[in-house]
């Protein structure tokens, strides 16, 4: 379980800048993995702060990201997952935008939304955006529906825990 932010202001979303383990860098939501008993609304206030240096408030719960993922391990078998990501809307309350230091992220920087296309990204950017624009009743996006918790595509490359 995780959750995340859509910080949208001036026309611009607040990303950040996740490394994966083999060094791959793509932008991300701000936000994160749930530590036990935690409230999600917690967890996406403390992963805001921890990755940009922002104060954030939640203003709307925008969906549930439901995805099946296969994470591949050195000496077994892949691991069969299943990722719930809680996406808000927010906005910036106060603090000043930082970098992470010793983290999962390493860089955090508004982008203009046009802009959002061009960026190496995880899918969950697109997919927050998507529940931001469009609002759907159920909180589910039209980029994962028919996908939630289902078998992956098989013509899709496995994701990553993040991804």
């Amino acid at each position: 379980m995780a959750a995340y932010a859509v910080c949208v202001r001036d026309d611009q979303v607040l990303l950040a800048r996740w490394v994966a383990r083999d060094g791959t860098r793509r932008w991300t939501l701000p936000g994160g993995g749930m530590e036990h008993a935690e409230d999600p609304v917690r967890t996406m206030v403390r992963e805001v702060e921890e990755e940009t240096g922002y104060l954030a408030e939640p203003t709307l719960l925008l969906g549930v990201d439901s995805d099946r993922q296969t994470w591949p391990r050195r000496s077994a078998a892949p691991v069969d997952g299943h990722a719930l990501r809680i996406v808000y809307e927010a906005r910036i309350t106060g603090g000043e935008l930082r970098n992470e230091t010793g983290g999962s992220t390493d860089l955090a920087a508004w982008h203009p939304l046009g802009a959002v296309p061009a960026l190496p990204r995880i899918p969950l950017v697109d997919i927050g955006l998507d529940l931001w624009r469009e609002r759907p009743p159920v909180g589910r996006s039209r980029l994962t529906a028919g996908s939630g918790g289902g078998p992956a595509d098989p013509a899709s490359p496995p994701r990553t825990p993040n991804g």
